[in-house]
Formats: C-alpha cells, structure tokens, sequence
C-alpha cells in the first residue's frame, strides 16, 4: 500500500547521527502493531562528528542490507522488520523501514571473529579482550580460534565502554536474558561470516542490538536497530586479506583515514569530503551490498519503490 504521509508529518523521536526514527501511529497505510519509522540518511561521520558532506546512496545500502540480512537469520532470531512499503512515504523508500517498537537493551552486541581494532589495542596491552584470555603470539587481523562476545555499553555522547560480560548482566538485570543474548549474538555472526565468505568477503567483527518485545504479554527477544551494515561491522576483501597489518575495509574507514591525514583536529566542525573521497566511499558501500547479496545494488531499489 502506498502511503500519501511525508516524513514532515510524521513526530520525530529521536534523530542521531545517522538516522532518524519517526512514529507511524495513526498513519494511513502503516502497520496496526506500535511501528516506528526507522530512516537511514546519507549522512556520514568520523571522530563522533558528522561531515557536511553526504555520501550518496549511503542509507539505500545500509537499509537494503539489512533486509537482506533480517531476511536471512530470522531463523535464529526474532527481528523488528515490519516492512520496507508498508507505511514508508515514498520519498524515504529505500531508505526506511517501518518496524516494530522494542525496549532495547542498555548494551552493544559485539562479537569478534578476527582480532583487530580496539580488540587489538587491548589484546596487546593485556592479552585479552573484554576479560577473555586469548591464546599467546596471535598477530594483527588474525583470525579467533572461535567468536568471542565483547559488549559495551551504549553511550548518549562520546564513545561506547567496553566492559566484560558481568558488566553486561549487571547492566541489563538478568543473567539467563544476557547469556541468551551472547547465543544469539555469536550465532548471527557465525551464520553473517559463513555467508559473506562465501561471497568474497571476511566479516572481522560486528555489533548487535536487541530488546524486547512485550506486546503479545510474553517478552520476546527481538534484533533491532540496523544489522550486519558497513557501518555496524567490520568487512574486508577476502582476496586482499593477510595476516599481520590492518585490512582495507568496506565501511567509512576511507573516510576516516583521508580525515587523519587532512590536518583536522578531530573536533567539530567535521570538515567536508572531497569528492573524490565521496566517490571512493560510495563505491565501497555499493560493493559490500553487491558481493553480500550477489546481486546488482538497482535490484534493492526497484524492489523498495526509491526514486
């Protein structure tokens, strides 16, 4: 069903650095279950500071991916997809997702298969990484004998805190609920991993949300927010893959090392992108969906109906 409601009609909830999401009660078209608009913009950001300069067709594939995503683990999970048309307006389709409301747990889901970044740093200071021994002599990007659950908490401002998975139970109140929670993280991304090298691509690491779902009486747990993106997870060509040095990556980390190098000193304002770096960006985003899905990105937008 097409809905005739624009996003200016719609209340805004929360807008972030990202997204914006928008309730649909009450809106011609809309899902009758509590539905939220769930609207990914083009907007991109290094350091916790947004660019002025989009990325175009960011949000497309950031969306389109996590329907194909949802579409493929929701065997192990619940998720809060509702739909891709019903109740978007036009002018976000492809871009937007309405989706069921959840009470969203007070941690990030992260689960590493490789061991690189902020879990590099912390394996070479201490040899572990969110309390997890890790076996001796492990170099930079290789691969984990197994997936590990690393969480952290969610952050209104500034950057999320990696704690242990006690720091996870205490956070969340419930230890049956958070080791369910660390299952089903690992088991999304042994599933995302298997899929994604099979298509060419390594999936180092991702994060997860969840929450609740509480309407049928029962709480059921739901996956959330965004999954498996180029901005929720770390992608790397397997063709280009070696151990012992940092990967190339389909995610904004182009962006993020040309800002290193720019002279910016990493404080708001963000500068703006050149555009050659906008264009080397969204070739990699529009890449990571093509080989993910093993179909052409313009499929996901005549699907969705986006102009």
């Amino acid at each position: 069903m097409t809905s005739a409601t624009a996003l200016k009609d719609l209340p805004l909830v929360t807008s972030g650095k990202v997204r914006e999401m928008y309730d649909l009660a009450g809106v011609d078209g809309a899902p009758q279950t509590p539905a939220l608009l769930m609207v990914a913009s083009d907007r991109i950001s290094t350091y916790d500071a947004v660019h002025p300069t989009p990325i175009p067709d960011k949000g497309k594939v950031l969306t389109g991916l996590s329907v194909f995503w949802f579409a493929k683990t929701a065997g192990i999970v619940a998720n809060h997809l509702i739909s891709a048309t019903a109740g978007v307006p036009e002018e976000a389709r492809g871009r937007a997702l309405s989706v069921r409301k959840l009470q969203m747990l007070p941690v990030e889901c992260v689960v590493r298969g490789y061991i690189t970044g902020s879990g590099w740093k912390d394996y070479q200071a201490s040899g572990s990484v969110s309390g997890i021994a890790l076996p001796a002599g492990l170099r930079e990007s290789e691969r984990l004998p197994e997936p590990i659950f690393t969480p952290s908490t969610k952050a209104d401002e500034g950057h999320d805190e990696a704690i242990d998975f006690e720091g996870a139970v205490s956070l969340v109140g419930d230890r049956a609920l958070m080791e369910r929670v660390r299952d089903v993280s690992i088991e999304l991304y042994s599933f995302a991993a298997e899929h994604a090298r099979a298509n060419g691509v390594i999936l180092a690491d991702t994060k997860f949300e969840l929450g609740l779902d509480s309407s049928s009486g029962t709480p059921e747990l739901v996956l959330g927010d965004e999954v498996l993106t180029p901005d929720s997870s770390r992608y790397w060509p397997a063709d280009g893959y070696e151990v012992g040095r940092g990967q190339p990556s389909f995610d904004k980390q182009y962006v993020r090392d040309w800002a290193a190098g720019s002279g910016w000193d990493k404080l708001p304002p963000a500068p703006a992108i050149p555009e050659d770096v906008v264009a080397g960006t969204r070739a990699r985003y529009v890449e990571a969906y093509e080989r993910i899905t093993g179909e052409p990105f313009q499929a996901w937008l005549d699907r969705a109906g986006a102009a």
